[in-house]
């Protein structure tokens, strides 16, 4: 509902299409000359391609939608993304087509003309926008029907953000225990028409909940007798996620209320192809050498087995052999069956074994259920089924994790939330908190996330801020 959004879009889209096509040109000049540019024809192959990749490329990263709640440092991660994808595709052109003078000046010159161009255009374009919106140039007054949570949610959204070309005008509301500041609140539904008129109201928005039909109806009666266009945000939000999709099936409108990529099947390849590439790299560059190191020192420290093998839940609420190196005593090793976390400082845990949760480097042997395609290397953590049976207690949407299947490292533990405590009120709160930032890691996966939780892993491994489960 953003004030000309198609206009908007499309004028950005032609720009850095028109800017691509310069950048190019320029490239090819000062790397070798336009005569010879225009000798090897070929390039100009290349050049179409490489506008189709950019229309490709900004659509499946969403470059070009709600623009404005993004800042620039967003917006110039897109830009790196599209220059490595328009630098990728370069190189293989050059290399199948044996080019031998556009080569590497000319790819250097295109990727710094692109990211210079773009970046700028999009900084340009910001503020020429808010520029022309203070100005009050096609500026919209909207009005909103029910100063509820989601009225005054949605009042804050276009406040904060003036590039959508709309001017908060009031609520119209008809509850007397509506916590609202009088001020906003500019009449009843009875005053509709009037307020129409008399603050010139261009569009409105209801934002009611468990309204009768003939409610709406008479709202939409009015608007339609003042051409004011009619907006509404239906009653169902608070029931999906931030990731929902609306799609036809048939000739059915259909509201999926949570969408995951990791549903795709060529998704799924990829993630797999990832995790085997990456886990052989690791047994073989690391484990092969590490283990028996490890081997050795358990078995000096304390009596029992190298490794701990423990039945978790994994994808598809299916049960697997999980190893990890033991870090425990086997004596005092807790039964399966209750729960029973291990905490800072607990007696429990082996002196090689305190050093390998700080490293986190007990994990390692689950590169073997990487293998073995029980595990992902990034996913939500695997639960021992004991605790399983405690979280599921604290949250009802757990099981939205075995969509998925686990990983060694994830998104919830690198930003901390991981293991348990003693407090049963703070271990209520870290239970929550994990399981919401695992299921926003399954709506937001992709695999560059991937790669950026298994750096961020490493670095906190190497500054020993992190700890094993």
């Amino acid at each position: 509902m953003i004030v000309n959004k198609k206009s908007i879009f499309l004028l950005r889209l032609f720009s850095d299409l028109l800017l691509l096509n310069i950048a190019f040109i320029i490239s090819a000049v000062f790397s070798q000359s336009l005569q010879i540019l225009f000798d090897r024809y070929y390039m100009f192959f290349l050049l179409v391609g490489l506008n189709i990749l950019w229309i490709t490329i900004s659509n499946s990263t969403g470059f070009y939608d709600d623009f404005h709640s993004r800042n620039f440092p967003f917006q110039f991660l897109n830009i790196l993304k599209e220059t490595v994808a328009q630098v990728s595709v370069s190189i293989l052109f050059i290399f199948v087509a044996k080019e031998d003078l556009f080569t590497r000046n000319f790819i250097i010159y295109y990727a710094l003309l692109l990211i210079f161009f773009i970046s700028n255009r999009t900084i340009i374009f910001r503020k020429s926008l808010k520029s022309l919106r203070r100005k009050g140039k096609n500026i919209r007054k909207l009005l909103i029907i029910g100063s509820g949570e989601t009225g005054q949610r949605f009042r804050n959204m276009i406040q904060s953000n003036p590039d959508f070309g709309y001017e908060f005008s009031g609520f119209i509301e008809d509850d007397n225990n509506s916590d609202i500041d009088l001020d906003n609140i500019v009449g009843n539904p009875g005053d509709l028409e009037t307020v129409i008129e008399d603050l010139n109201i261009d569009e409105i928005v209801i934002a009611v909940a468990n309204k009768s039909d003939e409610y709406l109806n008479k709202i939409i009666t009015i608007c339609n007798r003042k051409a004011v266009r009619t907006h509404i945000i239906p009653d169902y939000t608070k029931y999906v996620s931030s990731k929902f999709d609306v799609s036809m099936f048939g000739d059915f409108p259909i509201l999926t209320a949570r969408i995951e990529p990791l549903e795709e099947v060529y998704w799924r390849f990829i993630k797999r192809l990832f995790d085997i590439i990456f886990s052989l790299l690791v047994l073989i560059l690391f484990f092969s050498w590490f283990y028996p190191i490890i081997f050795i020192i358990t078995k000096l420290s304390s009596p029992g087995p190298v490794f701990f093998i423990q039945d978790r839940v994994g994808s598809k609420n299916q049960t697997f052999k999980c190893y990890k190196f033991r870090t425990m005593k086997v004596l005092e090793k807790s039964s399966s069956s209750h729960f029973q976390p291990v905490v800072e400082n607990d007696p429990r845990v082996t002196k090689i074994g305190r050093f390998l949760r700080k490293s986190n480097l007990d994990e390692l042997p689950q590169f073997l259920n990487v293998l073995k395609g029980e595990m992902s290397v990034v996913g939500p953590r695997p639960h021992p089924d004991a605790y399983e049976k405690v979280y599921i207690k604290i949250v009802d949407a757990i099981r939205i994790r075995y969509n998925v299947k686990p990983g060694i490292t994830g998104w919830a533990q690198i930003h901390g939330f991981r293991g348990d405590v003693l407090d049963e009120k703070k271990n209520i709160q870290l239970t929550k908190k994990r399981i919401e930032y695992d299921i926003w890691y399954i709506e937001n996966w992709s695999i560059t996330l991937d790669i950026q939780i298994i750096l961020i892993t490493a670095w906190q491994m190497l500054k020993g801020k992190t700890r094993g489960l």
